[in-house]
């Protein structure tokens, strides 16, 4: 039987704004990716976020980011590694403060955005995440790209690498993600998402936007809240593969 794990970007908001339905897609998800302050995010939505998710049964990560707020940590920056091991370090504890308060804690970590792309295949930028993690304390599993560089880092660092899938992103035939700037690089067609979401758990394939097949297998599928209608979306992309007999269950 098929066991994936359904994660989610949570907690995208600051202050008096708000872009996630937390709420919603607290009761679809088994893996919450929360934003740490960098790219967006603020104490008390930290803090709520993870009390939603605890009192849900669902896995808390860090989802760590350039210092971005204004480009939402979507804009290629030049972070010097040191500097970026000590910014990944700190998101991983402010929002762990906020986890243990709610009885549970940070379980993984998951770069966001440029940071995300940039570790795909910059060995430095990687490095420098994995750096982080282990600077904050634990050996808590890396999520990433499959054949990224991030995690071939974070296995030679003795963490534990967790590959992931998109099945709202349009991939290249490298089998990356088509940028956001290009046509096409999100799948609006909640059809197509919801086929692409079996295709990956059952099968571990999708087509590249080229059409080429590509083999991608995971061990967690993403979904992005930040998309119109995303938690709706989940919810059916939840149903389907359950009624598939496929298992959803977090990886932490």
């Amino acid at each position: 039987m098929t066991t994936i794990d359904l994660n989610a970007d949570l907690g995208e908001g600051f202050g008096r704004w708000a872009l996630t339905d937390d709420d919603a897609l607290l009761s679809v998800v088994t893996s919450a990716n929360v934003a740490c302050g960098f790219h967006a995010g603020d104490p008390s939505t930290m803090r709520r976020v993870c009390d939603l998710g605890a009192e849900r049964g669902v896995v808390i990560g860090a989802q760590v980011s350039y210092r971005d707020l204004a480009g939402f940590g979507r804009r290629a920056m030049e972070v010097p590694a040191d500097e970026l091991a000590d910014e990944v370090a700190y998101q991983i504890g402010a929002l762990d403060v906020f986890a243990r308060a709610a009885g549970t804690r940070v379980s993984y970590v998951k770069p966001h955005g440029a940071l995300y792309n940039r570790t795909v295949h910059d060995d430095v930028q990687a490095g420098a995440v994995v750096a982080g993690v282990r600077l904050a304390g634990g050996g808590l599993p890396v999520l990433g790209l499959p054949g990224s560089r991030l995690l071939a880092a974070a296995a030679a660092a003795g963490l534990a690498p967790v590959p992931e899938a998109f099945a709202d992103r349009a991939y290249t035939a490298q089998s990356t993600l088509v940028p956001r700037s290009l046509p096409g690089a999100v799948v609006h067609d909640p059809d197509a998402v919801l086929a692409r979401a079996l295709s990956m758990a059952r099968d571990g394939s999708v087509t590249a936007i080229t059409g080429e097949r590509l083999q991608v297998r995971a061990r967690s599928l993403c979904l992005h809240g930040d998309t119109p209608g995303a938690a709706a979306l989940a919810l059916r992309v939840r149903r389907e593969l359950l009624a598939a007999g496929v298992t959803l269950e977090s990886f932490a």
